[in-house]
């Protein structure tokens, strides 16, 4: 059972270092950057602790894992499913994830600019098709996995790559033998209403 006691934790360090890691052209990852870089002094979290799962740690303790990795697995967040959606479809495909938010309107820290967080899928998971008006954008930590984008095939997608989903471009994720651990954003609408699940592909 997770804890229920509230842990206090920084979170400067862990903004700083991905404030430089949305380091891209794109439109996205420059908002996405720059709030990390003013909400990062003195930034603090509380949440009950709920770890990770071991899939999780072993790949964000591999070799190729980005450095930052070792930073989010010392912090005491409260690792869930997210929750976009309240369908029993969405729910159900929803038990092999682990997310937290860290900047956004539910955020540990809230923004009105984005919605950031960490995000992954334990192995063997398939996460189907959804679409939603905000822009998003994930990089890849840890591990591996597949990426569905619009009509195109599932492209795999390893540490330091990214997948960029615009507006209501249909997406999916896709897991193998391992695990992967990644951080997104999301810019322009960040409401959930119009957030919708399809399911698996085909």
């Amino acid at each position: 059972m997770p804890s229920t006691r509230m842990h206090q934790f920084t979170l400067e360090p862990l903004f700083r270092g991905l404030s430089n890691l949305f380091d891209g052209d794109l439109d996205i990852e420059k908002t996405a950057s720059a709030e990390l870089a003013k909400k990062a002094a003195g930034a603090m979290g509380e949440s009950s602790a709920r770890p990770l799962a071991p899939e999780f740690l072993a790949v964000m303790g591999q070799k190729d894992a980005h450095p930052i990795c070792a930073e989010i697995a010392k912090l005491p967040f409260n690792w869930a499913p997210p929750q976009t959606s309240q369908s029993d479809l969405y729910k159900s495909h929803s038990h092999f994830k682990a997310h937290v938010e860290l900047l956004g309107p539910d955020g540990l820290v809230k923004s009105d600019v984005v919605r950031l967080g960490l995000y992954g899928m334990m192995p063997q998971s398939e996460y189907g098709i959804r679409t939603h008006p905000a822009e998003e954008i994930y990089i890849m930590l840890a591990g591996q996995c597949h990426w569905m984008r619009a009509t195109a095939s599932y492209q795999v997608a390893s540490v330091g790559q990214r997948s960029y989903h615009p507006s209501d471009m249909p997406h999916a994720t896709l897991t193998k033998t391992v695990a992967f651990m990644s951080v997104y954003a999301w810019a322009g609408d960040l409401s959930t209403d119009r957030y919708s699940y399809q399911g698996l592909p085909g």
